[in-house]
């Protein structure tokens, strides 16, 4: 198996806050994520596969680049996630929620034969970074 990483990168505000709990509780928590701001997310999407004799590639990374802004970059870049891209309006847009939520929108358009979604990296600031995977 040959794997194969593509990155996106794209900006939006969120915050981070449990409806269920009080303003303080969320402040605790959260500290400042609790308030409206901003990053600049890098992803990072890693392909598995066999190479295809016929092309010398796992996928098309043309299309990969494609299948990443049409489901993810496009329609989150310069949004507010919390108020402009269910689902979360009803959870919680934590590093965790939005890779796996990538997850669920890329691993559709990607996975064929010979070709799956091996992982995601979401870089949310330089120094801080989800991976999301799920098993075979």
């Amino acid at each position: 198996m040959v794997q194969i990483t593509r990155k996106a990168e794209f900006s939006a505000s969120h915050f981070l806050r449990n409806p269920d709990w009080s303003d303080e509780r969320n402040r605790e928590t959260y500290g400042v994520e609790a308030q409206t701001h901003g990053h600049n997310w890098v992803l990072e999407v890693t392909v598995s596969g066999a190479v295809d004799p016929t092309h010398g590639m796992i996928i098309d990374l043309k299309e990969l680049k494609e299948i990443m802004h049409e489901r993810v970059v496009d329609v989150w870049d310069h949004r507010h996630l919390n108020h402009e891209a269910p689902p979360f309006n009803e959870i919680n847009p934590t590093t965790e929620n939005v890779a796996r939520e990538i997850w669920n929108r890329l691993q559709p358009e990607v996975d064929r034969p010979g070709c799956r979604l091996h992982s995601i990296r979401l870089y949310e600031t330089p120094d801080l970074y989800v991976d999301y995977s799920e098993a075979a």
